[in-house]
């Protein structure tokens, strides 16, 4: 045998080798691997919702809710959605897409992960009911060996039937059937075109491509599916064109049931946490925090329009109560963004303290220019009265000055990503592209009870499998966001918004709340009204509108806080809440009460300044420096007048409100005081004639010690015998220190 038919015998036979090696690995990994014909119609689900307190809250058996559908009753359209987005070559292959794999290993082998996943809708079908979310190779193998078993024991048509009778489409709708009437509020063999399209876009993630909750991005996530399906030769171009411009037209079931926004909130959550919720299929108990007697009264209350309303524990993180008639839907946010935005990140900057002063004016800033909701400008005012008060142009101003860049570093912090559109001045005042939903809201006000860390709220508490073990549980960890100092400055400017401030409908009770309003509309009505109220342990946020965007007179203020006080009153029928953190991290610094009420400046106070003059206010510790005043210690007076009137000299002195002065005469070389005391407006003096100079020295008497300041030397004086009583300048004399002599 030659060498080189030896070579190939070897490479034979290693080939060989290595394909038993892998045939005998797969049939060990994968031996346990059983097709389960009850899994795939989704046979025995049953889950118990227990609330807070581990009452049974709902014992729901999914199979007898899910509503089947049969493929023959379907519109081709509807068929032709799912295979064009989800699998093009279903009804030619076994199972497997062995081109789609290899591709997808090539992908995975080069990024060093598991994001291709190249799976056929007969292998979305096992993973979904058989197998858990892992991605690991021994449940890539297991899959493949249970499609392979799948694709044998049914047809096409039965493997597509099940499919779309088990699948998860959002907002608790298992199956297509189920999500047709959520959706459209129709029987699934009666939906159009773009319906089919709209739901076959919720597949690769249901919460985030929500009709009712992101409609843009719903939108745009069906006309993708649109485009794959004239790609495929399913429609005509003119079909498709008509298609991806025509709206979404979404119609919610009007069915409710008792608890209906909270446990599809709950059904939500698992699409968003590392849960497989089709595990769900051998039945679990999933314990949350719900507080039923919270959501009873929310419940019942008599809402003047559409509504949500959210109340969550600031100690667990959980959501203790949540109803709403818009799914979840994000809002533009109006004036609730301003502590959360600008405030607290240009404190946080050191840029501002609660008690600095914004010229609030008319402002252009490249064409964009806020106004206040009263039409007015009110000159300048602090930090606390922009708030407390709802100002627009303070805000606008507040965050040109941070600038976007940096507020944008702190709203990733806090899980909020700004689009490109969103990333301008009128950020401020809650201009966002999508707007955010009443929970993200609610989320970010937990910082400020909770010392500056962030951690989102949630409805699940722990999920726990009919065995007794636990699949999953809420553990998450804080993010830190602002200092403890950044939210005690916060906690006190809104409780003041609540006692004096656009709030001041709840200021009747006797425990720290803080709260804050925003009002969304312009002069034909207004689309959406806020208010966000917390406690040390709670943080209550209400919205009202319209879901079509109809003006009413609704506002936050007023509207959103009747809805507030009576949920507070519940909370706290039995306990007070401890008082909200509003000291630490914080500083008093004195300063100079006349610089800042007259002037607008803010100047630490002379070490030795009256009492009187004394302005205490709180910052940050360590916070910004301020300038040092020696007005006091050094005091410094504008230059005195003098003139000649009827053979008087008159001296006339700069109004101090704590000066003394002392005023000199150099008479023949002698110095000779002829006044010291309190300001007074006019010292006059008669001398005999010659030529005079006078001299004014400011001080400051602290009843202890006097504090000089520089002595100002006047112009020269000659008193003649003539009558002429010039003023004159002699240099010789006027640049000579007699003071110090």
């Amino acid at each position: 045998m030659t060498k080189f038919l030896k070579i190939l015998l070897i490479i034979f036979l290693s080939i060989l080798m290595l394909i038993a090696i892998l045939f005998f690995t797969y049939a060990a990994i994968t031996k346990d691997a059983k097709l389960n014909a009850d899994k795939l119609t989704g046979s025995g689900q049953n889950v118990v919702i227990y609330d807070n307190n581990g009452n049974d809250v709902i014992s729901a058996s999914l199979n007898a809710q899910k509503k089947s559908v049969s493929v023959s009753n379907l519109q081709e359209h509807t068929v032709n959605a799912f295979i064009a987005s989800e699998d093009r070559t279903f009804f030619t292959h076994n199972g497997l897409n062995y081109k789609r794999m290899l591709k997808a290993l090539y992908k995975n082998i080069v990024s060093r992960s598991f994001k291709e996943g190249a799976s056929t809708i007969s292998q979305q079908l096992i993973k979904n009911t058989h197998l858990s979310n892992d991605k690991t190779i021994k449940r890539k193998l297991n899959e493949i060996k249970l499609t392979k078993q799948l694709e044998k024991r049914y047809d096409k048509k039965e493997i597509l039937e099940m499919y779309l009778n088990t699948i998860y489409f959002g907002h608790n709708c298992y199956g297509l059937q189920s999500a047709s009437e959520f959706y459209f509020n129709k029987k699934a063999e009666n939906l159009s075109l773009t319906e089919s399209a709209t739901i076959v876009g919720l597949l690769s993630s249901p919460n985030n491509y929500s009709p009712f909750k992101n409609p843009e991005k719903s939108l745009k996530r069906r006309n993708l599916v649109l485009k794959s399906m004239f790609d495929c030769g399913y429609i005509y171009e003119s079909v498709y064109n008509e298609a991806v411009n025509s709206p979404l037209n979404t119609v919610k079931s009007t069915a409710e049931n008792r608890y209906d926004s909270y446990i599809n909130a709950v059904f939500e959550e698992l699409s968003e946490i590392d849960f497989n919720y089709y595990a769900l299929a051998d039945g679990c108990i999933i314990k949350t925090y719900l507080d039923t007697e919270i959501q009873n009264l929310i419940e019942t209350y008599e809402y003047p329009c559409d509504n949500a309303v959210i109340i969550t524990d600031n100690v667990s993180g959980g959501v203790k109560a949540y109803k709403t008639t818009i799914n979840g839907a994000k809002r533009q946010p109006g004036s609730t963004v301003k502590p959360i935005f600008v405030y607290a990140p240009a404190i946080e900057e050191k840029n501002i303290s609660p008690f600095t002063k914004i010229f609030d004016e008319k402002v252009d800033f490249n064409g964009y220019s806020p106004e206040n909701f009263d039409k007015k400008y009110h000159g300048y005012v602090t930090v606390t009265e922009c708030i407390k008060n709802s100002y627009n142009v303070p805000a606008v101003k507040t965050l040109n000055s941070l600038t976007v860049d940096k507020c944008e570093n702190y709203l990733t912090a806090m899980d909020v990503k700004l689009e490109d559109g969103e990333k301008n001045l009128s950020l401020a005042l809650g201009g966002m592209k999508y707007g955010l939903s009443i929970k993200e809201i609610a989320d970010k006000y937990s910082i400020f009870p909770n010392g500056g860390h962030y951690r989102p709220s949630h409805y699940v508490k722990e999920i726990v499998s009919k065995e007794g073990k636990i699949l999953y549980k809420d553990d998450y960890a804080f993010n830190s966001v602002f200092s403890v100092g950044t939210c005690s400055l916060i906690n006190d400017i809104l409780l003041e918004t609540t006692k004096d401030g656009t709030a001041r409908k709840l200021k009747d009770f006797n425990f720290d709340i803080a709260s804050k309003t925003g009002t969304c509309g312009n002069a034909e009505g207004n689309t959406d009204a806020y208010a966000v109220s917390y406690t040390s342990e709670h943080c209550i946020t209400v919205w009202l509108g319209d879901k079509d965007n109809k003006r009413s007179n609704i506002t936050g203020g007023n509207d959103c806080c009747k809805i507030i006080k009576p949920i507070i009153q519940s909370l706290y029928e039995n306990h007070t809440p401890k008082n909200l953190n509003t000291q630490a991290g914080t500083e008093a610094i004195n300063i100079d009460c006349e610089e800042y009420l007259q002037n607008n400046k803010i100047v630490l106070a002379d070490p030795v300044c009256p009492k009187l003059n004394i302005l205490t206010v709180k910052t940050l510790k360590d916070g910004k420096h301020y300038e040092q005043s020696e007005r006091f210690s050094k005091p410094v007076i504008s230059a005195p007048s003098i003139s000649v009137t009827d053979r008087a000299v008159n001296i006339e002195l700069c109004q101090t409100k704590y000066y003394s002065y002392i005023v000199n005469r150099v008479d023949n070389n002698q110095i000779i005081t002829i006044f010291d005391g309190k300001w007074q407006k006019f010292v006059t003096d008669k001398p005999g004639y010659g030529v005079y100079v006078y001299s004014v020295i400011p001080y400051f008497d602290d009843g202890k010690n006097k504090y000089f300041g520089e002595e100002i030397l006047l112009p020269a004086v000659n008193m003649n015998k003539n009558g002429s009583d010039t003023q004159i300048k002699i240099p010789d004399i006027a640049h000579k220190d007699w003071y110090n002599q």
